[in-house]
C-alpha cells in the first residue's frame, strides 16, 4: 500500500481517540422494531441528538463522557456506559412503562394536542416572537463570517483505490468524520468571507458590505458559491415555512407545526444562566417537507436559546439525502436574545441509501459585534450597481486572524495547500474541465482565450432545413471580461443553405453597466415562438428545431437581421435599452406563404427598419460578476418588462410605419406549504397597418415538449392579432396532495396545475392587406369573441427527472371553424430539480 495512505489512516486513527466521544447505533423496542424520535445523549450535558426513521443516531463531543442516556415518552429511562472513547454500531432496546403498555400512544408515536405542556411552550412562543431579536431597535449593525466548504463523503477502500483517485492519493490525507452522521469525508472546497452588515427597521432597508473573501483557488468558484448562498438563503425560524432547495418546509415554531408535528416536554436546565426547556419535536406523517429535532426555549422571554432541524429522510426532495440545521442564540440582556451562530449541512447524493456515495455542502455563519440604534444617512442603503473591490479577495494572514469568528479546523487549514497541489495533476484537470463543459456547454481551448459551442446546439432538424449543423464558439479570456464576441455556423442539409450568426458586446463603463453591443444574423426559424419580442441577436427559439410534432411543421421563415442597442443600469436592477435593427424577412418554405398586398401588386419580402426604448425591471434580483456578462445568483424574484418600437417608412428602405407596445410581468410566488404559483401576464398593441412577419402571433407548441408560455393545443399561426392580453398561470403543489394517498406516497410524485388564456383581436385593415391570392396565405383569426383557454394537469418528478402533462382545449373546438383543433394532448419534459 502506498506509504501516505499507511501515514494517512494512521494520523486519522490517532486523531479521531484524542478529546472526543463518539457513539453511533440503533434504538429497538422489545418487537426488535426501530423507536424513531427517540432523546439521545450524552449523560450529565445537553449535547444530543434524536434517532431517525429508522432508529439509527449518531453523536459527538469534542468532550470525554461516560454514559449515554435513551429516552422516549412510553418507554423507561436507557442508560448505557461508554467503555470507550469511540463505540459504533451500539443496539439498545427501549422497554414499555409498566403504567403506560394499554396506551396507544406508545406504539404509534402520537401526541396529544389537547393538555400537552410543549404546545403550551409552542403558543407563549408565538406570542413573544415579535419581542425578541432585531426587531426591538430601530437600527442595527453586526460583523458577520461567513465559511463555506464541500467535501465528498463516505470515503472507504473502495473510493481510495479507485482508478479516478489514481495519481491523488495524496488527497486522502485531510480525511476526517462528520460530527452529524459520523460518515468520512474530503474537503475539496472552502470560501470565507468577512461582512460587515447594516439595518434599519425605521426605513426597512438592509447592506452588507463585504470587508474580505478568501477562497480554495478555482477561477469559478463564483459559482458554486453562489450556488450554495440560492439554496441556503437567509430564513428565520420563527416563520411559518423555511425555504431551502425551492421548497417551503414547515417551520417547528409555526402556527401550522400543530397540526404537522409530535412535541414532548424533554428536559429542562440552565443555559448561559438561564433556565430553558427542552422541546421534541418529529413530523405526524411521512413524505412531508418537515424536520426533526429539538429546541431550547428560555423560560421567562420564550426566545429560542438553541434549535437543530434536521429533514426527515422521507421529504418529497430530490439529490438530497441529509439536510442539517443548527442555530444558537446569545443572551445579550435579560430580554434580547440574538443569533450567534449558524450551521447548514445538506448531503447531496444520487439516492438515500445510507451508503450511498454524495458531496457535503457546509455552510457556517457567526456573528458578533452588535451595536444599535446608530443611524445612518439613508442614501448609504442605496445599493451600487457596480461594487466590485479587488482589494477584498486580496487580503493577507492578518486580516484574517483578525476579522474569523471561528478558526479553521486541521482539515480546513489543509484544504488550501491541498488544492494547490491538486490543480497541477494532469488528471484532475482533465476531471475539472469535464465538468466545466458539462456546466456551460463550452469546450475551452487553453491555448487561445476562445470556446466552443453551445455543445448542445451542435445537431438540430426541422421541415425546412431537414437534419442541421452548427458549430460556434466566443471569446473567452474570464467571467469578468470586459467584452465578447460570439459567432456560429449552420448547414441544413434538405434547404442546402449555410446560415451564419455574429454579436458583439462591450462594456463601456462599469457603474452604470453603459454596454454597446450590436450583430448580424442569418438563419431560419420559427417566428411567433413567444409574443414578447427577444433582444438578443442571435436568440432563435427551440420550436425551430423539433424533430418530432404533433403535425408538420414548415411555417418557417428566413430572416436576416443586424442590431445595433445600447443600454445602462442606472439603479440596480432596472435596465434602460434603445435599440435600432434592420430585418429582412420571406418564408424559408414553398408551403408557407408572407405575402401581402401592395399598391403595385403583392410582394413577399418585407423589409423594415425599426427603433425600440425598453426598461426591464428585476426586483430583489442578485447578480455576481462584473464584466459585460454576469450571473444571476437567485431565483423568485419577478421580472417585468416594457417596450415601445417604432417603424418608419421608408428610412433604409422600409416598408412599414408602425408604432408597437409590449408589456409582459412574471411573477413566481412562494405559497407556503402548498408549492410554488408562478403567474405570467402580457399585454401588447401593433398602432398601424403591417404584414403578418410584424403582427403578433399568439405562440403555439406543436412539438411533444411542455414549454412555458406557449399554448399547447394551437398550432403555429392559428390565432394572429394586433392586440392582445394573456395570462398564465402555473402552480407546482411539491407532492402536497400525492403525499396524502398511501399508495402513492412512496413515489415521491408531484402535482402541476396550469391554465392559460389569450385574448386578442386584429383589425379589418390588417386582414385586407395579408388577404392575396397566394393559397399558401394563412387566413387570419384572432381569439376576439372570446377568450381561448386551455387547462393541463400534470405529474412531476417521475423518477426524479420526468414530467407528463395532460393538456385539454376549452373551447374553439367547432368542427366548422376549427376542423383541426386538437382537443386533448400529451407533452413532456425533463430536468433535474430538488
Amino acid at each position: 500500500m502506498n506509504i501516505r495512505l499507511l501515514i494517512a489512516f494512521f494520523f486519522f486513527g490517532i486523531t479521531s481517540i484524542i478529546a472526543q466521544t463518539k457513539a453511533s447505533g440503533y434504538v429497538f423496542d422489545e418487537f426488535d422494531q426501530p423507536v424513531s424520535f427517540a432523546n439521545v445523549i450524552f449523560k450529565g450535558s445537553t449535547i444530543g441528538t434524536i434517532t431517525d426513521e429508522n432508529g439509527k443516531f449518531y453523536l459527538e463531543s469534542d468532550e470525554t463522557w461516560g454514559a449515554l442516556t435513551v429516552s422516549f415518552i412510553g418507554y423507561e429511562l436507557l442508560t448505557i456506559p461508554l467503555d470507550k472513547k469511540v463505540n459504533y454500531n451500539l443496539k439498545f432496546t427501549l422497554k414499555e412503562e409498566n403504567a403506560q403498555l394499554d396506551q396507544i400512544v406508545i406504539t404509534t408515536g402520537k401526541q396529544s394536542k389537547k393538555n400537552n405542556p410543549a404546545i403550551d411552550l409552542l403558543r407563549k412562543i408565538w406570542a413573544h416572537k415579535r419581542k425578541n431579536g432585531l426587531n426591538l431597535y430601530k437600527q442595527y449593525e453586526y460583523d458577520k463570517y461567513e465559511k463555506v466548504e464541500f467535501d465528498i463523503n463516505t470515503i472507504d477502500s473502495a473510493l481510495i483505490k479507485s482508478r479516478l483517485f489514481r495519481g491523488m492519493e495524496f488527497v486522502f490525507e485531510e480525511v476526517d468524520t462528520s460530527r452529524v452522521t459520523g460518515k468520512t469525508y474530503l474537503p475539496m472546497f472552502i470560501n470565507e468571507a468577512a461582512s460587515r452588515v447594516y439595518g434599519d427597521n425605521v426605513i426597512n432597508k438592509k447592506k452588507e458590505v463585504l470587508k474580505g473573501n478568501k477562497n480554495s483557488g478555482f477561477s469559478d468558484n463564483q459559482i458554486v458559491i453562489d450556488f450554495v448562498n440560492d439554496l441556503y438563503s437567509d430564513y428565520n425560524v420563527y416563520d411559518n415555512y423555511l425555504k431551502f432547495f425551492d421548497k417551503s418546509f414547515v417551520s417547528p415554531l409555526s402556527k401550522t407545526g400543530i397540526s404537522t408535528y409530535n412535541y414532548v416536554l424533554s428536559d429542562s436546565a440552565f443555559i448561559d444562566n438561564k433556565w430553558c426547556y427542552n422541546v421534541i419535536y418529529y413530523p405526524r406523517r411521512k413524505n412531508e417537507l418537515t424536520f426533526k429535532g429539538d429546541f431550547w426555549v428560555a423560560d421567562t422571554t420564550y426566545a429560542i436559546k438553541e434549535i437543530n432541524l434536521q429533514a426527515s429522510k422521507s421529504a418529497n426532495i430530490n439529490w438530497v439525502k441529509e439536510i442539517y440545521i443548527e442555530q444558537e442564540f446569545e443572551v445579550l440582556n435579560d430580554s434580547l436574545f440574538l443569533v450567534k451562530r449558524d450551521y447548514m449541512m445538506s448531503d447531496f447524493a444520487l439516492n438515500k441509501k445510507e451508503k450511498s456515495r454524495g458531496v457535503y455542502g457546509k455552510r457556517t455563519t457567526l456573528y458578533d459585534n452588535y451595536e444599535f440604534d446608530k443611524e445612518l444617512d439613508k442614501k448609504f442603503y442605496d445599493q451600487e450597481v457596480y461594487n466590485y473591490d479587488k482589494d477584498v479577495y486580496d487580503r493577507g494572514d492578518a486580516f484574517w486572524a483578525e476579522n474569523r469568528l471561528e478558526a479553521l479546523n486541521k482539515d480546513e487549514q489543509g484544504v488550501y495547500k491541498m488544492l494547490d497541489t491538486l490543480k497541477t495533476v494532469k488528471k484532475f484537470k482533465q476531471l475539472y474541465n469535464l465538468g466545466s463543459i458539462l456546466a456551460s456547454g463550452y469546450i475551452e481551448f487553453n491555448t487561445w482565450p476562445l470556446d466552443y459551442g453551445p455543445i448542445f446546439s451542435t445537431f438540430g432538424f426541422n421541415e425546412v432545413e431537414g437534419l442541421r449543423l452548427r458549430v460556434g464558439g466566443r471569446t473567452y479570456f474570464g467571467r469578468n471580461d470586459l467584452w465578447r464576441l460570439e459567432g456560429f455556423m449552420a448547414y441544413g442539409f434538405r434547404d442546402d443553405k449555410f446560415k451564419y450568426g455574429i454579436s458583439g458586446k462591450w462594456l463601456l463603463d462599469k457603474k452604470s453597466r453603459l454596454i454597446i453591443s450590436g450583430g448580424n444574423r442569418r438563419d431560419v426559424e420559427q417566428i411567433g415562438a413567444s409574443l414578447t419580442t427577444s433582444t438578443d441577436v442571435l436568440g432563435r427559439s427551440l420550436a425551430s428545431s423539433s424533430v418530432v410534432g404533433t403535425s408538420t411543421n414548415d411555417k418557417l421563415t428566413a430572416i436576416n437581421l443586424t442590431s445595433l442597442a445600447i443600454e445602462a443600469e442606472p439603479w440596480r436592477n432596472v435596465i434602460f435599452r434603445v435599440g435600432a435593427n434592420y430585418r429582412t424577412l420571406e418564408s424559408a418554405s414553398p408551403t408557407f406563404s408572407l405575402d401581402y398586398n401592395t399598391p403595385t401588386g403583392v410582394a413577399s419580402e418585407i423589409k423594415q427598419f425599426e427603433t425600440s426604448l425598453s426598461m426591464s425591471i428585476f426586483p430583489k434580483r442578485k447578480m455576481t460578476g462584473f464584466g459585460v456578462e454576469r450571473r444571476v445568483a437567485n431565483d423568485g424574484f419577478a421580472r417585468i418588462f416594457a417596450q415601445v418600437s417604432r417603424g418608419e417608412k421608408g428610412l433604409f428602405d422600409s416598408d412599414f410605419d408602425y408604432t408597437k407596445v409590449q408589456l409582459s410581468y412574471i411573477q413566481p410566488w412562494q405559497v407556503g406549504g402548498f408549492g410554488r404559483l408562478t403567474a405570467t401576464v402580457e399585454a401588447g398593441k401593433t398602432f398601424g397597418e403591417v404584414p403578418l412577419g410584424l403582427l403578433s402571433v399568439i405562440p403555439g407548441n406543436q412539438s411533444y415538449f411542455s414549454i412555458y408560455n406557449t399554448f399547447s393545443q394551437l398550432d403555429f399561426y392559428e390565432f394572429v392579432s394586433d392586440t392582445y392580453t394573456s395570462l398564465h398561470l402555473e402552480h407546482n403543489f411539491n407532492g402536497r396532495l400525492f403525499s396524502r394517498i398511501p399508495f402513492l406516497r412512496k413515489f415521491n410524485l408531484r402535482e402541476i396545475v396550469s391554465i392559460r388564456g389569450v385574448w386578442g383581436e386584429i383589425s379589418d385593415e390588417n386582414i385586407l392587406l395579408n388577404t392575396t391570392s397566394n393559397p399558401n396565405s394563412i387566413p387570419l383569426v384572432a381569439p376576439s369573441d372570446k377568450m381561448y383557454y386551455e387547462y393541463s394537469l400534470g405529474v412531476g418528478n417521475i423518477f426524479k427527472v420526468f414530467r407528463i402533462d395532460f393538456n385539454f382545449r376549452g373551447n374553439y373546438l367547432d368542427e366548422i371553424k376549427n376542423p383541426d383543433a386538437r382537443k386533448f394532448g400529451v407533452t413532456g419534459t425533463f430536468g433535474f430539480y430538488f
